[in-house]
């Protein structure tokens, strides 16, 4: 029977540490190379064991380190066990191809052994949950605190240094430690990687490590090849590079208005040319409309009534209506492609996608990446490393987006007497109308379907609590909600930080449970949500700073940290190493318990200062509503 392993190495000048733990159970295999024991025999024969189809090494990046490390040991594995006198020749050889494969990454080169190289398959949860995208960009120790892992631990000691015998348990310890969280991440991932397994499966194409936008590029360009009869290899070499993007030349012909307002808004976008480099930013115009300033650009559409709680009753409702996948359907319509692909055949294939899709479950993986298709392929016709890239075609969507949203915003509220908008975003809008004008609403929205060819869904809100565009708390008429920016709380990408939970979760349980603060924190024993993580790289440095039995302390800390606000403890501050700046992380008198190593204990024990989270619950209710005689903050 084939296990599959989830692994970690240690590199260090003299001591090398690889450490195994199966899938699906606690089996273990650790091997140590060093001067006083020398495990490379055993180490060697346990990879060559893994060498199968059916086998597959789980890790935390390593594509881009443990398995060039792996290949190494596998392609020199005789040099190693018969050329080398001693394990600590052995563990500086292992060091040295270990600073090679930094030194490459942070060159920004080409790793030495490319994924078809691997003799042992790999299943990177970096690479597959995208953490290596700038926008997105985790460590293993970020990841460990949003998914509230027991022990968040740097490496106890430093690569460079010369390890002796009794370091090396502790070096375990931490190495095992990583391999923990880390299977636990592949268990949290275990839908996606299943999903990778399907889709290698089923199209011959490697996909166990690849991330959302790598499959819809993977797979668009598999189907489009077939489709066109031409190779891939001569697909992905196609670009469509612009000189410039006029855009008067690309906004649709129904686009057109009736305010002078937004007439304004239409003669600033035919202004405009875009210029290589542009189509992320370059242009913004903001409009103010029935009391909402929106902002436009190149990017999506952002607008929203002032912060404040709006709620449905008798006479007024809250309207909400989203575009059917808003970018692919602009596409699929008006017949757009990238300059360099058969417009036919490219729009026939996306359009398949989305029909397919409406046709499979939602549960079905299939429906998910169809969804990933459809969603990716406009943004990958702006990346320069895409075989899709036209920004041409990028600009035509985002742009002609905006404006037909817009049309739909100036039609309902022009047309509707007493309409008040509150908040338009890139696919969709929401609206406060009187009741009796609920079914004008709606033939105001076919009369705009049948303009576009879009297709529009609708619901309907009882409340609103608006901090702004990207910020709220949405509650539809049957009671689900919908929490957007710092209101949310839950089934949060592991990426997103989650500090102190408990304020947005009392926020909600107030605003939509009508729960006040003081009693929902007097029921919430759950210590991870009163916590709040950081994070610092370059030349800065964490430390600790207290007083213990009345002299002064100050300790060095590492670079994530986990932490709780609380009545005793220290004052965590950031410093920098070139220019001396420090910056308390939590600003004022308030201090802080450091909880990198959790530990179980009766819940009063943990000394958390209430009052902190009270105030900030408060401010930000005070905030989203006029201050009543029953706020308190006592």
């Amino acid at each position: 029977m084939r296990t599959h392993w989830v692994m970690d190495y240690e590199t260090l000048s003299n001591c090398f540490i690889a450490c195994f733990e199966a899938v699906n159970s606690e089996e273990q295999r650790i091997f140590v190379v060093h001067e006083s024991q020398n495990d490379i025999v055993e180490l060697v024969e346990f990879l060559q064991e893994n060498i199968s189809s059916e086998e597959w090494h789980v890790s935390f990046n390593g594509l881009g380190f443990d398995s060039q490390i792996t290949e190494h040991v596998l392609r020199n594995k005789d040099q190693l066990i018969y050329g080398y006198g001693d394990g600590e020749e052995i563990a500086r050889w292992i060091y040295s191809k270990a600073q090679d494969v930094i030194g490459r990454q942070n060159r920004q080169e080409f790793l030495e052994f490319s994924p078809r190289d691997l003799q042992i398959n790999q299943v990177d949860v970096f690479k597959l949950n995208h953490w290596d995208n700038n926008a997105k960009r985790s460590s293993l120790k970020w990841i460990q605190y949003t998914m509230d892992w027991p022990n968040i631990i740097d490496m106890p000691i430093h690569h460079t240094e010369t390890i002796v015998a009794e370091q090396i348990p502790e070096i375990i310890r931490y190495c095992i430690n990583d391999v923990k969280s880390t299977k636990q991440i592949m268990m949290l991932s275990k839908e996606q990687i299943g999903l990778r397994k399907t889709l290698t499966d089923e199209y011959g194409i490697n996909l166990f490590s690849a991330s959302e936008p790598r499959i819809s590029k993977e797979l668009f360009l598999h189907f489009l090849s077939q489709k066109l009869e031409v190779k891939k290899w001569d697909l992905k070499q196609a670009r469509t590079h612009r000189a410039k993007i006029t855009v008067k030349n690309i906004i649709l012909p129904y686009i057109e208005f009736k305010t002078a307002t937004f007439q304004n808004l239409l003669n600033k976008f035919n202004e405009v040319v875009i210029y290589p480099g542009e189509t992320k930013g370059g242009f913004k115009y903001s409009v103010q409309y029935k009391g909402v300033k929106t902002d436009y650009g190149l990017g999506g559409i952002h607008g929203a009534r002032s912060t404040k709680v709006y709620e449905s009753n008798e006479d007024m409702v809250i309207m909400t209506s989203d575009v059917t996948s808003f970018y692919p359907n602009l596409a699929i319509r008006n017949k757009w492609a990238p300059a360099h692909l058969p417009q036919d055949e490219f729009c026939d294939l996306y359009e398949w996608f989305f029909e397919e899709r409406k046709k499979i479950p939602k549960k079905d993986p299939k429906n998910y990446v169809y969804k990933i298709i459809l969603n990716s392929t406009y943004g990958l016709s702006n990346d320069e490393n895409s075989f899709l890239y036209d920004p041409e075609f990028t600009m035509r969507i985002t742009i002609n987006g905006q404006l037909s949203l817009t049309m739909l915003y100036e039609m309902i509220c022009e047309e509707i007497p007493n309409a008040i908008p509150l908040m338009q975003n890139t696919d969709g809008l929401e609206t406060m109308i009187p009741r009796e004008y609920v079914d004008k609403y709606m033939d105001i929205c076919k009369r705009w379907e049948d303009i576009t060819q879009l297709q529009l869904e609708h619901d309907t809100y009882s409340k609103i609590i608006l901090g702004d565009v990207n910020n709220y708390i949405a509650v539809t008429e049957d009671g689900k909600s919908k929490c957007k920016g710092r209101f949310e709380y839950s089934n949060l990408a592991l990426h997103k930080n989650k500090s102190f939970l408990i304020i947005p979760k009392a926020i909600h349980a107030y605003f939509v449970d009508g729960i006040q603060p003081e009693d929902f924190l007097a029921a919430n024993q759950n210590i991870f949500d009163y916590c709040g993580g950081v994070k610092i790289k370059g030349d800065w440095e964490f430390y600790a700073l207290g007083i213990r039995h009345g002299d002064p302390f100050m300790y060095l800390l590492q670079h994530t940290i986990r932490y709780f606000v609380s009545n005793s403890g220290s004052k965590i501050i950031k410093k920098n190493n070139t220019d001396r700046r420090e910056i308390q992380v939590e600003a004022g008198k308030w201090m802080q318990t450091i909880m990198i190593d959790y530990e179980e204990k009766d819940f009063s024990e943990y000394d958390i200062n209430f009052k902190y989270y009270l105030d900030n619950i408060y401010k930000e209710i005070r905030s989203l509503e006029p201050i009543n005689n029953q706020l308190s903050l006592f």
